[in-house]
């Protein structure tokens, strides 16, 4: 079967969400960091066993305050990705209640939390020791320079909205 899911990359500016699309989208690292204005879309097909998911991939401008959001930007989403910087305790600290304002706005949806920027930990034990530190455990910890787990992010938020799709 043949699906088309709208999904949404939010977090704070900077985590690299733009960066995570591309590594997904192109398999490539855009090495000159621009910032999103407003909201761009892409698409990629996902093939699962039996599904094909043709995800229309909304990269919000990052927002500090997901409040600030505008929530036209969040219609019809059937799932989202939200994206802390390891390297930033700032954009993790608040995760609980910014998860709980998205799960307010798009109650339906689903989530897959990624904490990107991997490559830029030093060693597994600093990487456990910031993990400890982050109030819900991520999804994935993801890096758009090397590609790893970018794709897992796609897929594993692919699977949970099929499957949900389907017990309806």
């Amino acid at each position: 079967m043949e699906i088309s899911k709208k999904v949404a990359i939010l977090g704070s500016h900077a985590v690299g969400k733009t960066s995570l699309i591309s590594r997904f989208v192109e398999q490539k690292f855009p090495e000159k960091y621009l910032t999103t204005i407003g909201l761009k879309v892409d698409k990629k097909t996902v093939k699962l066993d039996k599904d094909v998911v043709d995800l229309v991939i909304w990269d919000i401008a990052g927002q500090d305050e997901i409040a600030s959001i505008p929530h036209y930007y969040l219609n019809g989403c059937s799932g989202y990705i939200f994206v802390v910087d390891l390297t930033r305790p700032s954009t993790y600290e608040n995760i609980q209640s910014q998860l709980l304002m998205l799960r307010g706005i798009l109650r339906d949806a689903e989530v897959v939390i990624a904490a990107n920027k991997v490559d830029l930990i030093e060693s597994e034990e600093e990487q456990q020791e910031i993990l400890h530190n982050i109030s819900i455990t991520p999804d994935f910890c993801t890096s758009a320079k090397t590609g790893e787990h970018v794709d897992d992010i796609f897929h594993k938020l692919a699977e949970k909205m099929i499957s949900v799709h389907e017990s309806r």
